[in-house]
């Protein structure tokens, strides 16, 4: 980005500041003044940036994508709300950046669980926070996280304490609904000593372009075990950049699913810290189409000794869609007897589409167990036929194979309710009915 834009965005901050939560809270206040400044140097990341070399975000640099001032809870239909919103689930509703108490479904919740927004947490849970918000998501990482440390306006805020096993998944909704906004989020969630939890966020918007920018910073104490999932279907206009930072203590737990649909151009970066003997699972999919542009980066940091980490991603994309998988195992010189699997396969529907992949490797210790493997292609032609010489119609058959490589992710996914949703979803890709049939 250039220096003139930054210089639009950081006019820009000086009017809405005083509306942002936390003002009387000094050390928030130094946190946002130093993501500020970092930022007004060097703006959003740019193709210069080896780890953002595929994904060129100068596009946002056209409009001054302006946070929303205040709640519009009218401007979302009950009916629509309904279809995201997860029955099974306690729901934080976040419109277009600020969380709405109405929308929110919180009954039932154990008294000792805090579930709020980050703006009450802010004051109610000030204490806890200072010792957590900043501390898993660098500012120096990208400069999307110190624009969203300076800008954020809302967000969810987390604590299961030590042994609390949560009975049901919470569900953090974003709402989109005005053009050309800026909603900026900031998420923080902590899970003690040996307790569990499951974390779903969801990212719709109504056809509008507008800019997302969440920031997810997860600490998983010691034995603990929490799963997050995320499912992307934003608007086919809109810019999303979404990060999730997460530290594992000892023996710690910890697994994502990514599902990557919607929006414009889309960066999803997750990035994990483990500690002796942590787990970690990646799991990822991603469907482009059309001119889409789908970012995913990823990063396990093995820190310490027997360490385990799964991570599996696909892509399927048509059109003239491009996809971006870069992968990176980091295992330090004291992590002994890790043990690693990194799988990247991606599908490719036309000739125009295009998939950019990247894993790494990088192992400073000598006693380990580590591999990769990627794979990029086309449907085989062999099975088409197959499926031909049974009756099936060329166009039926390559979408029942596509179906068949993506669905394989979604199978993953055992919360019933979230996994209908992301069925739909990808469903909608593939929309014949001998699909339907065959795999409903």
């Amino acid at each position: 980005m250039t220096t003139a834009t930054a210089s639009r965005y950081t006019a820009e901050y000086q009017a809405i500041a005083p509306a942002l939560p936390g003002q009387s809270l000094p050390w928030l206040q130094q946190l946002r003044s130093e993501a500020l400044a970092a930022f007004s140097v060097h703006g959003f990341p740019s193709l210069r940036e080896e780890e953002w070399r595929y994904t060129n975000v100068s596009k946002i640099e056209k409009k001054l994508f302006k946070p929303v001032t205040g709640l519009t809870v009218g401007s979302v239909d009950a009916d629509w709300l309904k279809q995201h919103q997860l029955e099974d689930a306690w729901s934080v509703v976040l419109i277009d950046g600020h969380f709405s108490a109405e929308l929110s479904v919180l009954d039932g919740l154990p008294e000792s669980v805090s579930v709020m927004s980050m703006a009450e947490a802010l004051n109610s849970q000030s204490a806890l926070l200072e010792q957590h918000l900043g501390h898993a998501a660098a500012g120096e990482e990208n400069s999307f996280i110190a624009f969203n440390m300076a800008w954020f306006t809302d967000g969810l805020f987390v604590h299961v304490p030590a042994k609390q096993v949560l009975a049901k998944p919470v569900q953090l909704l974003h709402i989109a609904t005005q053009a050309d906004t800026l909603a900026a989020t900031r998420n923080v969630v902590v899970v003690d000593d040996m307790a569990e939890a499951q974390v779903i966020e969801t990212f719709v918007g109504l056809d509008q372009a507008y800019l997302s920018a969440a920031v997810t910073e997860v600490f998983v104490g010691p034995n603990a075990d929490l799963t997050l999932f995320k499912q992307q279907s934003e608007s086919e206009k809109a810019y999303h950049f979404g990060g999730i930072y997460v530290k594992q203590a000892r023996d710690a737990r910890f697994r994502h699913h990514n599902f990557a649909f919607g929006s414009l151009l889309a960066r999803s970066d997750i990035h994990t810290d483990l500690d002796h003997a942590s787990e970690c699972e990646l799991n990822g999919l991603f469907l482009g189409s059309k001119r889409q542009h789908i970012d995913n980066h990823t990063r396990i940091n093995h820190l310490k000794p027997r360490g385990i980490s799964r991570e599996v991603y696909k892509g399927v994309l048509g059109d003239r869609a491009r996809g971006v998988f870069q992968g990176r195992v980091i295992v330090a010189q004291d992590a002994q007897n890790t043990d690693s699997e990194m799988n990247n396969r991606n599908l490719l529907l036309s000739e125009d589409a295009e998939v950019d992949t990247k894993p790494q490797l990088e192992i400073y210790a000598d006693d380990v167990k580590c591999g990769h493997g990627v794979t990029v292609g086309q449907l085989d032609e062999k099975s088409i036929f197959y499926l031909q010489s049974r009756c099936v119609d060329e166009e039926t058959a390559r979408n029942m194979l596509t179906f068949a490589f993506a669905n394989e992710m979604v199978d993953k996914v055992k919360i019933k309710s979230l996994h209908d949703r992301i069925l739909e979803q990808v469903l909608a890709r593939f929309p014949q009915e001998g699909v339907k049939k065959e795999w409903l």
